[in-house]
């Protein structure tokens, strides 16, 4: 599958792929699931202007609880192990996935349970750490007792975590793309961004120092000009695509 590329801000394209999503569908509510509803960000979807519906679904950890719980935009939301968290079938228009990818097990278990969920031609809004960039690379090697450690030194202010670090294999481009090939979806849009919790935080010149030491002794192998992977993906409407 060739990569899509798009030099037009995140919150620019899932707001132009989901005003089209409903004008396409005459104006029908939009039934929409956010997958990692723990980390603190709104679906900026300008949904006030829409009749929509939202459902939340995270792992169950005490610091996610805390977080969804305070949350005003979710209708309901559901913590759970991913694996088995009920998700009704063809039941949303849109499926957000924010920042759970790399941080749980078994991720191609858990998006292939997601995308049941999906109506045909319904889109997935994707956001997720790179494994191949220095940023993924530092959050992945680095040891959970040290993670803990210098959580509160490296973060901003409010920011949720430390999560844990697992990044598979699907946690990068060339994965994600492995994957939707497999499964008939098609990629509309794919960019990347920076915006790892510790490049915002008091130490963040440190933090940039360290990815650029990392781009430059893996000789570009782990790049320092992204941390985040954003896509828009849209599952068919063919009958005979493989429908997951």
């Amino acid at each position: 599958m060739s990569e899509v590329r798009s030099v037009v801000a995140r919150d620019d394209i899932f707001s132009r792929r989901i005003r089209e999503q409903w004008t396409g569908q005459s104006g029908r509510r939009l039934d929409a699931l956010i997958a990692g509803c723990g980390w603190p960000e709104p679906l900026q979807l300008e949904l006030d202007e829409m009749e929509a519906r939202i459902t939340g679904v995270d792992e169950d950890l005490p610091v996610l609880r805390t977080s969804t719980s305070a949350r005003k935009d979710l209708d309901s939301w559901t913590l759970g192990d991913l694996r088995s968290v009920p998700v009704a079938p063809r039941a949303f228009d849109i499926i957000y996935v924010s920042f759970l990818l790399e941080r749980i097990e078994h991720p191609e278990l858990v998006l292939d349970r997601l995308l049941t969920g999906l109506r045909p031609g319904g889109l997935l809004l994707l956001q997720m750490r790179d494994r191949t960039s220095a940023y993924g690379t530092w959050d992945r090697l680095m040891p959970s007792a040290l993670r803990r450690l210098l959580w509160h030194r490296f973060a901003p202010a409010g920011a949720v975590g430390p999560l844990p670090s697992c990044y598979g294999q699907i946690t990068s481009r060339e994965g994600m793309h492995s994957f939707c090939l497999t499964r008939g979806l098609m990629v509309t849009d794919d960019s990347s961004a920076t915006s790892g919790p510790a490049l915002r935080g008091p130490l963040g010149g440190l933090t940039r120092t360290a990815c650029s030491i990392l781009e430059t002794l893996s000789r570009g192998r782990w790049r320092a000009s992204h941390d985040e992977i954003i896509m828009v993906i849209r599952k068919p409407q063919s009958h005979f695509a493989r429908l997951v």
